[in-house]
């Protein structure tokens, strides 16, 4: 990874169209870690708050506001932080999408962001109280870090991290040294935590931590596809910014060979297929799929195809679940599963949770709280500002409000916010 001008990283993602765990966490770092039962620490169910929602819609009002006069900043800064709920893009997959280099394009973000801070510091607007409440300019630098750190794992945006936590901080109020500082930081422990991953370097896995039948639970939730398997491919589908420096690599010791991934939820996934004893190989982004939002086609390469001891294939896309009711990620995965079945495979989303897809969606919820909901739905669109009064009133919680999405296929817009009942 290398650093961008702004003291963001240089990372990024293609809309398509161009084709920490927390920082005290357990044994992996910034890349989780495994309990002693086989349950998750830093599960992302217990990180699940609309803080960074609310943040986000902030950022995403800014956006659109100067997007009515720069365009192409909107999308820049869009693509690049995965405002919408895509996956950030890398620097490379940004040029590609403007027919730039990847160092023009970190210029032009740069820009981007420097026009977007110095607007908000000379009219005050718009109220940036939620980013000074939540990065105060009296805590250490290390708690900042540490903050910033955890969101980065929750929200699986590594490929931006610096990015994402020097605006957070220019927003909060935090001078420019002082966020170039501190986001330099995050960058840092990202970088050194993908050394320490270089799982060949590490001592051997102890048993505990990665106990007989840990994938069991997550192969019951797999949804298999009818049919002999078709082979795995021989190499990622995804080349365009594969050795792009916001994304790291680690040594697989079942295949002998580097493997690469954009988060540390990935890697996390990864390490387990790596050490299993139930999966006789794998290959990560081992596929091309598209999908389609509102009449445009994207692109998306899912996670990792996994060949497990009995002859099963299963292809598994890392969402973490706060994520997995927002409307792309939704379209995403009903084309993911129909590729998966097209050739005999199975179909998984991986969630950084004890708790699947299925399980979110059975999550029970107050019968009044979601009949409010439905009724207020039935009479049209509901915005942010509606929501969080709702939120106020009934004192639901992002899984609350993923699981009745899920539920009654209603749409999730995120960046900026919209919910409605046509999915």
């Amino acid at each position: 990874m290398t650093t961008s001008g702004t003291g963001a990283p240089e990372t990024g993602r293609a809309r398509g169209e161009v084709g920490g765990a927390r920082a005290s966490g357990g044994g992996l770092g910034h890349g989780g870690a495994l309990g002693r039962d086989g349950g998750l620490r830093d599960d992302l169910a217990d990180e699940a708050s609309f803080g960074l929602e609310d943040l986000t819609e902030v950022l995403a009002a800014m956006v659109g506001e100067a997007a009515v006069e720069r365009p192409r900043d909107g999308e820049l800064i869009t693509c690049r932080l995965g405002l919408d709920g895509e996956n950030p893009e890398t620097l490379t997959l940004l040029g590609a999408r403007f027919g730039v280099s990847r160092d023009r394009a970190r210029q032009l973000y740069t820009r981007a962001i420097g026009n977007l801070v110095r607007q908000a510091q000379a009219t005050g607007l718009p109220d940036l109280t939620v980013f000074a409440q939540r990065y105060p300019l009296g805590w250490s630098d290390e708690r900042l870090v540490r903050t910033l750190l955890a969101e980065t794992y929750a929200s699986d945006t590594d490929i931006a991290a610096q990015d994402w936590s020097y605006l957070k901080l220019r927003l909060a109020g935090h001078d420019l040294q002082d966020a170039k500082r501190m986001a330099g930081f995050v960058f840092q422990r990202i970088a050194g935590w993908q050394q320490k991953g270089r799982w060949h370097l590490l001592p051997p896995v102890h048993p505990q931590e990665l106990p007989e039948g840990l994938l069991n639970p997550w192969l019951s939730r797999v949804e298999w596809g009818a049919g002999t398997p078709a082979p795995l491919p021989a190499a990622p589908a995804r080349t365009l910014d594969l050795d792009d420096d916001g994304r790291g690599s680690t040594f697989s010791e079942k295949l002998s060979r580097e493997i690469t991934f954009d988060s540390a939820l990935q890697a996390r996934l990864l390490r387990l297929l790596d050490a299993s004893e139930q999966v006789e190989t794998f290959q990560e982004l081992p596929a091309a799929v598209t999908y389609e939002v509102d009449g445009f086609e994207r692109l998306h390469h899912p996670t990792v195809a996994a060949r497990f001891t009995d002859g099963r294939t299963a292809l598994i896309d890392v969402i973490p679940l706060p994520h997995v009711a927002f409307h792309p990620n939704r379209v995403k995965s009903i084309a993911g599963r129909a590729y998966a079945h097209a050739h005999g495979w199975g179909w998984l989303v991986w969630t950084g949770s004890a708790l699947g897809v299925a399980d979110l969606a059975g999550r029970k919820v107050s019968t009044r709280h979601e009949n409010i909901l439905r009724n207020r739905l039935a009479k049209g669109p509901l915005d942010w500002d509606e929501l969080r009064r709702y939120r106020d009133e009934t004192g639901i919680d992002p899984l609350d409000l993923s699981a009745m999405v899920l539920r009654h296929g209603w749409r999730w817009d995120r960046g900026p916010f919209r919910l409605s009942r046509t999915g």
